[in-house]
């Protein structure tokens, strides 16, 4: 025999809605309301459906207050896997800030009786809860804000239904104004709640990596702590950007021979990245003692990685430039933002096979600006192969076909839209079309072609999208005879493109409902557990420091780290320049919102206050 499951009704009118779930195999119906017995029974069918329900075994309570909740289930014998409120209101006229403050209270006491896998079920009349699903949709001032409401307890709202009275037998709605009376139903919803995961409070974290023979410790960003050593591309990953990965591997190992080389790629890099922007790369100072570790990981990138504490504020100072200029001509070390460099180490040392091609993959990091496909780190995918000169055209339409069949194959099991893949030569890509990804692929080294997805339906993705990069080079001193070929790929993107994830934070989710959708690496058309995210918006101005130049870069990576990548946007509304004293003044207007967890009022409010202070200390600007 199954586990039993536990529901909980509270505000019943008339029970009837109790009463029609009662009797169910396998299920403990208890059935509240906030009335008196000998008021409820007054009320037309109310004694009825109370006789029914206990006649089947179901817990009758009266007098019941939810937003107390513990006060009557306070043993674990108590907690329930589904409550269920419906139409809950404060009687008579109240209004909806009273409502508002009923529904607040009512999920902080749920979430005390409710077991971790539960869920919430509230259903409300068409226009109240405030989200697009209701149709038509209130102004958000005059709706219920119930997923904000939720979020405050850490609920998310992951489905929304109409709530179809006539399906329900027996059912009458009842308790219009505090009276016996029906009330209008037609286009109600019913809203299922879940708990969130938490949001995430790192501490600052040392990481240990095996670099040439000895091993090194160096403190990781802040806005990097919860993309370090996921194991995304390990062998028992069954996370959709490996799965692009592994299908990419073997579509094309139909058509070249194939080496991998991902096994001995150090997460740090030393020396002139050439053409890159120093402030782009997250710059690292190694530490000067052993420190000590309590964990150890393997990420298949670095022999070992140890955690342990230490005291981390920014990888540069506040004096930004000049301090990034003394850290490359010290030859310090920076977060390798691309795998391009181990490519050519490759050929360099003469570790290659021509008409072989070697892939290299792992996750690379670069500090960028926020924008909605901008990410501070992803996958990359490099392809190298050495060809006769005047063969490299011939290789790279080679590459071009198997890359586009492969992720058409992928695609086409996944959903029925359409993903138009195309090269776009590189003199005939205007630059306001690249994303962040092209952009700093362009600083590396010259580009010939772009490789650019697109939808044929009104999908997500930008228009002509670029998801990889081709390039050659000729390495005269290594042969003279042959060219190299390059191909480099986001895996992020791709897996995105192909499964419907409209927000690359997703990918790195803690959430296992997110992997769960991807069952033995099976790639699916991805659907979110976290309907209508809230919204929050702030402003900040401030004076800047009289001769520097704003480090903007700077000020959106202390965004995305105080955070926790919940700022979505930052745009500049206002800049001032005093008239006598010449002091510059710039208001920047951020909107908060996270894909995955519950993010509420209070959280956003102490992140803002935490990213005043952080851009004061850091950045020297003086708040307004």
């Amino acid at each position: 025999m199954g586990a039993v499951r536990r529901v909980l009704l509270l505000g019943e009118g008339n029970f009837s809605f109790a009463a029609s779930l009662c009797g169910a195999a396998g299920t403990c119906v208890v059935a509240t309301c906030y009335e008196s017995e000998e008021e409820v029974s007054r009320r037309g069918r109310a004694a009825e459906s109370i006789r029914l329900l206990r006649e089947r075994g179901a817990e009758v309570m009266f007098s019941v207050d939810c937003t107390k909740l513990k006060d009557y289930f306070s043993s674990e014998e108590w907690e329930f896997d589904c409550i269920y409120f419906n139409f809950p209101h404060c009687g008579r006229k109240a209004g909806v800030v009273k409502n508002r403050e009923l529904l607040a209270r009512f999920f902080h006491s749920s979430a005390e009786v409710l077991t971790e896998e539960g869920e919430v079920h509230v259903a409300l009349c068409n226009g109240q809860g405030g989200t697009p699903a209701d149709q038509p949709q209130r102004e958000w001032h005059n709706s219920w804000q119930i997923v904000a409401l939720a979020a405050g307890a850490g609920f998310i709202l992951s489905n929304v239904h109409p709530f179809k009275a006539e399906t329900i037998p027996g059912y009458k709605s009842t308790g219009y104004r505090s009276q016996d009376k029906s009330f209008c139903v037609e286009g109600a919803l019913n809203h299922v709640f879940t708990r969130s995961t938490p949001l995430l409070c790192f501490k600052p974290t040392v990481c240990k990596v095996q670099l040439e023979s000895p091993k090194v410790s160096f403190q990781v960003p802040q806005v990097l702590l919860d993309k370090m050593n996921r194991g995304f591309l390990e062998l028992n990953s069954t996370h959709p950007v490996r799965t692009v990965k592994e299908k990419l591997t073997a579509e094309l190992s139909q058509a070249f021979p194939l080496q991998n080389t991902d096994h001995c790629l150090s997460l740090l890099h030393q020396g002139h990245l050439s053409g890159v922007c120093h402030s782009n790369v997250f710059w690292i100072s190694l530490s000067p003692e052993e420190s000590p570790s309590t964990e150890e990981m393997s990420d298949g990138l670095a022999n070992a990685v140890l955690f342990s504490h230490a005291d981390f504020c920014r990888d540069t100072d506040k004096n930004g430039w000049g301090n990034v200029q003394q850290r490359y001509m010290s030859k310090e070390y920076y977060l390798r933002p691309s795998l391009l460099p181990y490519a050519q180490a490759i050929i360099q040392r003469g570790a290659f096979l021509p008409g072989t091609l070697h892939v290299l993959s792992g996750p690379v990091f670069r500090k960028c600006l926020i924008t909605p496909y901008s990410m501070p780190a992803f996958h990359e995918m490099v392809l190298v192969c050495a060809v006769k000169r005047g063969t490299e055209n011939s290789c790279i339409q080679m590459l071009e076909n198997n890359i586009k069949s492969s992720i058409c194959s992928l695609q086409q099991t996944v959903s029925s839209f359409k993903l138009n893949i195309s090269l776009w030569e590189a003199m005939s890509f205007e630059t306001p079309k690249l994303n962040d990804f092209a952009a700093f692929e362009s600083q590396l080294s010259k580009i010939q072609y772009f490789m650019c997805m697109e939808k044929d339906t009104s999908g997500f993705c930008e228009k002509s999208s670029c998801v990889g990069i081709i390039r050659t080079a000729h390495y005269d001193l290594v042969s003279s005879e042959l060219v190299f070929v390059f191909a480099s790929l986001n895996l992020d993107l791709l897996a995105m493109l192909i499964c419907g994830i409209s927000d690359w934070r997703m990918l790195w989710t803690s959430d296992k409902r997110f992997l769960s959708q991807f069952p033995r690496g099976e790639l699916r058309l991805f659907k979110s557990f976290s309907l209508y995210p809230p919204s929050y918006v702030h402003d900040v101005s401030f004076w800047v420091p009289d001769g520097e130049q704003f480090d903007e870069l700077a000020f959106h990576t202390i965004a995305r780290w105080v955070s926790g990548e919940t700022v979505i946007s930052i745009q500049l509304i206002d800049s001032f320049q005093h008239s006598e004293t010449g002091r510059k003044s710039l208001c920047y207007r951020l909107t908060f919102q996270s894909c995955d967890k519950a993010l509420s009022r209070q959280h956003v409010a102490e992140m803002q206050l935490l990213f005043r202070k952080e851009i004061n200390k850091h950045l020297g600007v003086t708040l307004r």
